[in-house]
């Protein structure tokens, strides 16, 4: 079935930018990007992206944007490498862009410079050929995203089985308002090689990580911009590269306000420890459709459909 769908895809929708046709320039904005059109458009998107075990033989393209896109000729970040391991390899998410899978690696050697760490356990990256999750994201569809384990790699040297069932661990105290024990100047320091990586446009971590950086941090502070903070994001902070140089068809997310961040961050804490009253008056918030390839980029009909 996967087979005949794509198929109909390239019959029925434009291909722009795939299969060696010219690319048209990048758009400002995801409603500006040309969709999936006819038969394919009404399917969903994440059952078919899910049914892909390999990435495209293409060349490497993220196209659309963090949460409603797709990703051509992705690259497989190895299982095992002299600085990092990729876990829950059952999942088979540790597919990403080029340009990702080589940050990764030069994060973790950064990493194991640390005391206490061999390098990084990296958790999900993207499917084979990108495109919306089966379970557990929104966003990385595009092979630009990583979630990075909180948890020191202090071992290279795991099984697969252990890599299904062992667990990171979490930093937050008190909701996420304040790190715990857990939390060392060596995640500092981490997070802030992240940051400082010019491909790097934003990091999620925990409010109350954030926090801790900014009262640690007693050099530059320019990097602090990046670190941006989000609920959950405490067993691991999530990595997003901006779209590589003179991508097409890829959609940037809008760069973070100027300044280090610190005050908005300390805002989140102060709301964790004195939740504001609920409006009786805000509108209940609206269940969230599945995307469909009616959603997607054209060009995620190429995508699927190339062998």
């Amino acid at each position: 079935m996967i087979r005949t769908l794509t198929a109909l895809a390239l019959a029925a929708t434009v291909l722009t930018g795939c299969g060696g046709e010219r690319p048209a320039p990048a758009p400002k904005q995801q409603a500006e990007l040309p969709r999936v059109t006819g038969v394919l458009s009404t399917k969903n998107a994440k059952t078919l992206f899910g049914a892909e075990n390999r990435g495209s033989p293409q060349k490497a393209a993220s196209y659309g944007s963090y949460a409603k896109g797709c990703l051509a000729g992705a690259v497989q970040l190895p299982e095992t490498g002299p600085t990092w391991q990729a876990m829950r390899l059952s999942r088979n998410r540790n597919w990403g862009h080029p340009e990702l899978i080589d940050f990764v690696q030069d994060l973790s050697r950064k990493a194991a410079a640390q005391p206490g760490w061999n390098g990084l356990y990296v958790g999900d990256i993207s499917q084979p050929r990108g495109g919306p999750m089966t379970s557990g994201h929104a966003s990385h569809q595009i092979g630009l995203d990583a979630d990075i384990w909180m948890r020191p790699a202090d071992d290279l040297h795991l099984s697969r089985d252990t890599r299904e069932n062992i667990s990171s661990i979490s930093m937050r105290r008190s909701s996420g308002a304040f790190t715990n024990n857990n939390w060392t100047r060596a995640h500092h320091e981490i997070l802030k090689a992240a940051a400082q990586d010019p491909r790097v446009a934003r990091i999620f971590v925990f409010p109350g990580a954030k926090v801790q950086m900014c009262n640690d941090e007693t050099g530059d502070r320019a990097w602090l911009r990046k670190i941006r903070p989000w609920w959950g994001h405490h067993y691991h902070f999530h990595v997003r590269l901006a779209c590589p140089k003179g991508a097409r068809g890829c959609v940037n997310q809008t760069p973070p306000p100027a300044g280090d961040g610190c005050a908005d961050a300390q805002a989140w804490v102060n709301n964790i420890l004195n939740p504001p009253p609920p409006d009786p008056n805000a509108p209940k918030p609206k269940p969230k459709r599945e995307l469909t390839m009616g959603d997607l980029p054209a060009q995620c009909a190429s995508v699927l459909a190339a062998r």
